[in-house]
């Protein structure tokens, strides 16, 4: 296996919400729900195991009567994101390479 492949991210739940943060700065959770299409607990538990790894930043605020939680990428975490990234697109391209012909065939 591919040594920057990372099975903590490589979980599909992890992977998508790492994804959708990757390119933002902050990220509301609702939004980051609706995206994922989840619900609130499945996200708030995906959300504390990355927050726990150290990938993810979280903050609540006071805003308009809720407290708004919002979580981006720490600078781990896009590195960690950034490596899994650039070893799938390694182990995908090994996959679509061309078979070499077998002589005796």
């Amino acid at each position: 296996m591919d040594g920057d492949f990372d099975e903590f991210l490589h979980v599909p739940a992890r992977l998508t919400v790492v994804a959708l943060l990757a390119p933002a700065s902050w990220s509301e959770f609702g939004f980051i729900r609706d995206a994922v299409g989840t619900s609130d607990s499945a996200l708030s538990k995906q959300l504390s195991a990355l927050a726990a790894e150290g990938y993810v930043e979280i903050r609540k605020r006071p805003g308009g009567g809720a407290r708004r939680t919002l979580a981006r990428l720490t600078p781990r975490g896009r590195t960690a994101f950034a490596a899994h990234a650039a070893a799938l697109e390694r182990i995908a391209a090994a996959a679509r390479a061309p078979y070499p012909a077998d002589p005796d065939v």
